[in-house]
């Protein structure tokens, strides 16, 4: 195999034309790879959308006539062999980004890549021309397309080999690039410097950096990778100088690599022959993943498309694709029945969908449906979980799902298994047994090398001997053996590797990376009770890998999508083919001397298929295993999909334009003509190009509201300075050809009256409007009876009409008799009515100041109205002025919807006591009311019933522009009761330590601990009334002290996260203490003083008592076996120091003065508070409060 050489100059040669014609076949392919990479420094030629090497560079490139070869396999000079490769153990270890100059030190541990031996190569030449490489892996390739397909396959390989020859090396002084070279779709170059450094031992060197994608605009692109960086040898004899490393290539650090690679007296060091006619060839041998944040087209690549994370949903992407490719299960999901399920709440739809998306789409399917049908809110898609845990929930919801379908049993044939657990007598013949069945096996893997090891531990005999005996029954106890044997094995096994344990010693949980191996081809029979009809052998078909640690972290899964060895990486939203070495060696974990894999990346879980139903298993999903049905339904989805996203692509170009006509008028009670805040939901919406034309506008309302278009005017609603929104005149001969996003002038949306012809006039068209000498007047009537507004009608009015001339018509429209006399106002703005008095001036100047869009609200003038409650349209306006409408939500429920009533500003709490009460049908009096919390939604301080202000001032800091909102809750005593009680909270503990409640009590805020107490007994049932009760004070676990019944409540103060108040029940032998006797704190803590932890209680003592007896004491209270207790050490502290007692001299006697409170020396008023601390391990785990498994995995639907 030979390798093209090339130059930057313009005397490159192609093949030489004497040669065979299939040498130029092969001369040609290469040659076009060659071309290809060499081609990349032009800007955008092949449509990549990187710059490639600036002009500078180029310049100084060709300047130099810089030799370049860019090849998968090494050249053929400087040869190298790959047994005598070694790797630099430079103590200086100085790997830096250049970009940043940072000199961070990596240890270089790269797994050496292997390399083909050259003396090999010429006898590979006639196989290698029907190859071609596909993601790193080499595939046999028709003949056809061959030099097409090595093309295309080119730039996304997962690695290549490419060389750098500098000539010159000795004067060169600037920074050099080679051109790039495409792995991955990216652009890799490599760089070279001369770097100076202050050590005078190494003063000169040179620095040595493989740069990625570093001239892309991008921001939002990484790719991780693995190189190494080579120094040939000119030497037949010699061996190349190597360095590794590992890095993620983003944007801020885009190259990586050594500052100080070789110093400059070993690269010109002529026993090494590294050097040669002052050149210097740099080589890098570079693996890639598929990188994020560009166009990775894994559809193309791979045949297969990602999903897409919502935040920390990498876990759920990684099952979901194992549940996929597991075909007959994907087959099953599709022939549930959906046709009636709510599209927002059906599990199986969206998961239907999802499969559906996968199999179907181009690019990577979105999961938002399908969590939205679990019911999880936006917070749950950004907490990670554990896969395992969503595997097991998933599976068991599919199962209920698919009971009484066509489909019902498929989980369980496809992952139920059976298990036996027994217990057998020794001695009797007396044996216990139980058949169980599980969708999964979990693995222990501390201290076990593989999986076969760990199935050994699983069925491990255990012995049950000594205090372990087992209870046999009719014979006593008996030693026993206890275990596990394995009945059945499912057609799908999934292991569920034990990766995270609590460690006791940490008192945390941890993971465990340790190396964990498991096979290619796993062979269970051994295990089984009995072999089944198929021998249990299993080939592996997925490894769900997480990377992380217990606090999180992030899954990928590798599948074997068709049981063919042709491996795939799943990693969210990029599918990319990998090896089978890749998926399962680099996975098995404890690569601590590998620096190409990270030492927290392993298995997790384990898919395996039984190799007598693999083709069952994995038979092909074709289209006619999709229901008709369900295949229309998810294509109309898809289709709507694709039109809104066209929608949204295209919504810069539209405008919406909401249409009010005189049928949104009638029926209005308030200002100006309608709702503002409810018209969107009232008027019509029209979306229409923003450089349509006004006559274009007019088309489509005369189409849509079925006039013609003579029988329409538009007036565009207005919003004045007076805050009213008022219809305003447009020249239609002047704006007809006007574009609506000229005459809108930047409002959106724009709102418009039309005005039509009414349907019972005798007009054609409507008649014409001078804007000059003409005003559009709107008319309302009041009637003070009903305490309403009507509207009535619209006029073109005249400026030089007298409003006297108009009172004849407005009798005939309000049905009064003409000739009644009338009263006339002007709406000028909310809580401002003007009286139109000398009705007989023209419009002109019974107006202040005349507009188109001007309110005249009128009504009958008769003296009786001075009886009803709102006599005048002027009284009407300033009440509807004062009118809110406020939402009344029940403070005990969170989700609670509440209800509206419309109050008025001027109310006092009474008056809005009463409105609510009677909304509730309850006793106004058994109401207690809350302000809204101003930073967030929720209530917030409680309303006193003495408020004596009105609802203006209780609205007063709710937002702006949102609906008013008040909090309530019902009471079971009256108000002004409960507002001299004290709301005191605390928890109840029984005479075992178990029992933990929290109780609410409401004490008079007079009252005193006695009275606490009392409170407390009702709320404690059964209690036994002859038994007392006591108040502690609790903090950090321990018992600071023993309230007194007659301190007041007052005194107390529930200040700090780690303080609480506790009642519990006085035991009877410390309902009274002798003078030689005290009770004294205990509290649990492990090694440190300030870890306390559990239930602290007291524990009464008697001077002189042997310890022994005080011990076996805290041992019968706490109920701990002898064999757990005899783990626990005694002591007592003071002030923070630990005095451990009893463990020389376990029989001394107490002194209780060691345990009661004395002043401090020097202290002043302080005093110690002595306690008996129990040191031993917690056995509950402490969850950490931002744990991501602190919530359980739920699926509500």
């Amino acid at each position: 195999m030979f390798a093209l050489d090339f130059y930057t100059t313009a005397n490159s040669k192609g093949p030489d034309p004497d040669m065979s014609d299939s040498l130029q076949r092969k001369t040609r392919v290469r040659m076009r790879i060659a071309s290809t990479i060499q081609c990349r420094k032009f800007p955008n030629q092949y449509g990549t959308g990187y710059k490639g090497v600036n002009a500078a560079d180029i310049g100084r490139i060709a300047s130099k006539h810089v030799k370049v070869t860019v090849s998968q396999k090494s050249p053929s000079a400087p040869k190298r062999d790959r047994h005598r490769t070694v790797t630099s153990n430079d103590s200086s270890k100085n790997i830096m980004n250049h970009v940043n100059c940072r000199e961070d030190v990596k240890k270089p541990l790269l797994q050496d890549v292997e390399m083909h031996d050259p003396a090999k190569e010429d006898d590979k030449q006639e196989n290698e021309a029907t190859m071609t490489a596909v993601n790193g892996e080499v595939e046999g390739q028709g003949a056809t397309n061959q030099e097409e397909d090595m093309e295309e396959e080119d730039d996304c390989r997962a690695e290549a080999t490419f060389n750098f020859t500098i000539e010159n090396v000795s004067k060169m002084k600037e920074t050099v690039l080679s051109p790039p070279c495409m792995v991955r779709n990216l652009p890799w170059k490599i760089m070279a410097m001369v770097r100076y450094n202050q050590n005078a031992e190494r003063q000169k060197s040179l620095g040595f950096f493989l740069q990625c994608n570093s001239d892309s605009d991008s921001i939002s692109w990484s790719c991780n990778a693995s190189a190494e960086l080579r120094i040939l040898t000119w030497k037949s004899d010699g061996e190349p100088f190597i360095r590794k490393i590992q890095h993620l290539f983003y944007i801020k650090e885009n190259d990586w690599g050594y500052s100080h690679f070789i110093s400059w007296q070993d690269l010109f060091d002529s026993d090494k022959g590294f050097v040669k006619d002052d050149k210097v060839t740099l080589e890098v041998h570079v693996v890639a993943d598929a990188p994020h944040g560009v166009s990775w087209d894994s559809k193309k690549h791979t045949g297969y498309v990602g999903l897409r994370n919502q935040g920390a949903t990498c876990y759920m992407n990684s099952l979901l694709q194992t549940l996929y490719f597991t075909n007959k299960l994907r087959k099953a999901v599709y022939q549930m029945p959906t046709e009636s399920d709510d599209c927002t709440k059906s599990v199986p739809l969206a998961l239907e969908r999802v499969f559906y998306e996968l199999q179907f789409n181009d690019k990577p399917v979105g999961t938002k449906k399908l969590t939205k049908s679990f019911g999880w809110e936006t917070l749950d898609t950004f907490m990670q979980h554990d896969v395992q845990e969503l595997c097991r929930v998933l599976l068991e919801n599919m199962e209920s799902k698919m009971k009484n379908t066509c489909v019902d049993g498929t989980i369980p044939k496809l992952f139920e298994g059976k298990m036996m657990s027994y217990i057998r007598c020794k001695h009797v013949d007396y044996c216990s047994q139980r058949v169980e069945a599980f969708y999964d096996i979990q693995l222990n893997l501390k201290n076990k090398k593989n999986v076969e090891e760990s199935f050994q531990d699983y069925v491990k005999v255990e012995t049950m001997e000594g205090e372990n005996k087992y209870d046999a029954a009719e014979y006593g106890l008996q030693e026993a053996e206890k275990g596990v044997i394995f009945i059945s094995f499912p057609p799908v096994l999934h292991l569920h590797l034990l990766r995270f344990m609590y460690d006791p010693t940490q008192d945390a949980n941890i993971k465990i990376n340790d190396r964990f191996e498991f096979p290619e081809k796993l062979h269970l029979d051994s295990f089984l009770h009995k072999k089944e009809k198929t021998p249990a052998t299993y080939i592996l078909h997925a490894v769900l890998v997480h990377s992380g640690d217990n606090h999180g972290g992030h899954y990928v899964v590798y599948v074997d999508p068709e049981g063919n060895g042709r491996w795939c990486k799943f990693d969210d939203d990029v599918v990319s083919r990998c090896t089978k070495y890749e998926a399962i060696e680099h996975n098995a974990g404890g690569h601590d001397e590998d620096i190409s894999v990270k030492h927290c990346t392993n298995a997790y879980m384990l898919v395996y298929i039984r190799e007598s139903a693999m083709k069952e298993v994995l038979e092909p999903v074709i289209d006619c295993d999709i229901p008709d049905g369900l295949h229309k339904r998810l294509e109309q989805e898809r289709r709507l999909e694709a039109l809104k996203k066209k929608e949204r692509t295209e919504a810069h170009l539209y405008m919406n334009i909401q249409v009010v006509t005189e049928d949104n008028f009638f029926g209005y009670q308030g200002n100006d003509l309608f709702d503002q805040e409810k018209k969107c939901f009232d008027c019509r919406v029209f979306k229409v190009k923003k450089m349509a034309t006004l006559l274009e506008f007019m088309e489509m309302l005369s189409e849509n509201l079925k006039y013609p278009i003579a029988q329409l005017r538009p007036w565009p609603l207005q919003l004045r300075q007076n805050q009213t929104f008022r219809p305003t005149v447009i020249d239609l001969d002047a704006d007809i050809n006007k574009s609506v996003q000229d005459l809108a002038d930047n409002e959106r949306p724009w709102t418009v009256y039309v005005e039509t012809l009414n349907p019972e006039s005798p007009l054609k068209e409507l008649p014409s409007f001078d804007k000059d000498a003409d005003v559009l007047i709107f008319f309302k009537l009041y009637d003070p009876r009903n305490k309403s507004l009507s509207y009535i009608c619209h006029k073109y009015v005249p400026i030089f009409t007298k409003a006297t001339e108009l009172m004849p018509e407005l009798c005939r429209k309000a049905g009064f008799p003409v000739g009644t006399p009338l009263l006339l106002y002007e709406e000028v703005k909310p809580n401002m009515l003007e009286r139109l008095e000398n009705c007989d001036q023209s419009m002109d100047k019974l107006f202040e100041e005349l507009m188109d869009g001007d309110i005249i609200v009128y009504q009958r003038d008769d003296p009786t109205h001075d009886t009803y409650e709102l006599p005048t349209a002027k009284d009407y306006f300033r009440d509807l002025y004062n009118r809110v409408e406020v939402m009344f939500c029940d403070k005990t429920q969170s989700s609670d919807t509440g209800f509206t009533i419309q109050l008025s500003l001027r109310m006092n709490y009474d008056q809005m006591a009463n409105c609510v009460a009677s909304h509730l049908g309850t006793d106004p009096y058994l109401l207690q009311f809350f302000k809204p919390q101003g930073y967030r939604d929720g209530p917030g301080n409680p309303i006193r019933c003495t408020f004596d202000g009105l609802v203006k001032d209780i609205l007063l800091y709710t937002k702006p522009r949102q609906p008013k909102k008040l909090y309530y809750q019902q009471l079971s005593i009256k108000i002004s009761e409960l507002e001299n009680k004290k709301q005191f909270k605390c928890i109840y503990v029984n005479g075992k330590l178990k029992e933990e409640k929290e109780l609410v009590l409401f004490p008079n805020k007079t009252g005193r601990v006695s009275d606490l107490l009392i409170e407390a007994r009702k709320q404690i049932e059964p209690l036994d009334e002859n038994r007392k009760l006591r108040l502690l004070e609790v903090i950090s676990y321990k018992i600071l002290s023993v309230q007194r019944e007659d301190l007041m409540l007052e005194v107390l103060n529930s200040g700090g996260a780690t303080k609480t108040f506790r009642i519990e029940e006085v035991p009877s032998d410390e309902v009274s203490i002798a003078d030689d006797e005290t009770l004294v704190p205990v509290a649990h803590f492990h090694k440190e003083v300030y870890s306390t932890f559990g239930v602290p209680f007291l524990l009464k003592i008697k001077q002189g008592e042997q310890f022994a007896d005080v011990k076996s004491k805290v041992q019968k209270k706490l109920e701990v076996s002898d064999k757990e207790f005899e783990k626990y050490r005694f002591a007592v502290i003071v002030m923070g120091k630990v005095e451990y007692i009893g463990e020389e001299d376990p029989n001394f006697a107490v002194n209780i003065s060691s345990f009661q409170p004395h002043t401090v020396q020097g202290g002043g008023n302080m005093q110690a508070r002595p306690w008996l601390g129990l040191d031993h391990i917690n056995k509950t785990p402490k969850r950490s409060r931002y744990s991501y498994l602190e919530k359980a995995i739920k699926i509500h639907n």
